[in-house]
């Protein structure tokens, strides 16, 4: 087992990332493993890092290190650092590849080329009106991602709620025998449908096409695309 030491979660051998708090485990100089987090990783690009010398204290040099670029070993037994700025390399360029995947997509379109879109959530008000969020599985979480706690919602909100009246983990869609419901998960703000009273927590509550859905400050409309 691979101990996080940021949230002292105990992580399956071979884990990359904590499955707590969703921090790359980096292996240390003596085999344990200790969480990192993003910011410091990308700390490490275009800036020189230096390598760790070997047991007789000969230090290694310095050298630019980008997301693309191969990791190079000194040559004076610094292993381990190899595989540390190796892995937080190979963690830079996976978070680059997520932040590049589109938010919105056409209505019907597919997701990942895994599962068509069945429904979709539509900003209906505001400087993002028209901006579509996509439904293809049977669970859709809206809210607003957070890195460090690995939070990345279906519906992530994030950009469009400037003032932050969007929780993290805000409400969840459902799809169960061709039903869909909705509910809030203990939301600051609070979710509303048609304009109607604040929904309970876990109060799971039927959503119908057409349906009006306050999140926060957020207006969506909800349609079922098949």
């Amino acid at each position: 087992m691979i101990t996080c030491e940021r949230c002292q979660t105990e992580n399956v051998d071979g884990a990359q990332y904590c499955d707590e708090c969703g921090l790359p485990l980096v292996i240390g100089a003596g085999g344990s493993a200790r969480a990192e987090s993003r910011t410091p990783i990308l700390q490490m690009l275009n800036k020189p890092v230096t390598l760790a010398g070997d047991s007789s204290g000969a230090a290694a040099s310095s050298e630019m290190i980008s997301p693309d670029a191969p990791t190079k070993n000194d040559g004076s037994g610094g292993d381990v650092s190899s595989v540390v700025i190796s892995e937080a390399a190979s963690a830079v360029r996976a978070s680059a590849a997520a932040r590049a995947t589109p938010v919105t997509a056409p209505r019907g379109a597919t997701g990942d080329g895994a599962h068509a879109a069945h429904a979709v959530l539509v900003i209906n008000r505001g400087r993002s009106a028209g901006k579509e969020f996509p439904v293809h599985e049977d669970e859709a979480y809206i809210g607003r991602w957070d890195a460090d706690s690995g939070i990345f919602p279906d519906v992530d909100l994030d950009s469009d709620d400037p003032e932050a009246k969007v929780s993290r983990r805000h409400a969840r869609v459902t799809r169960r025998g061709g039903q869909y419901y909705i509910e809030d998960l203990g939301s600051t703000n609070g979710t509303f449908i048609n304009r109607g009273r604040r929904l309970l927590p876990g109060d799971r509550q039927p959503l119908n096409d057409g349906d009006e859905i306050i999140i926060g400050k957020t207006f969506l409309r909800f349609h079922v695309t098949k």
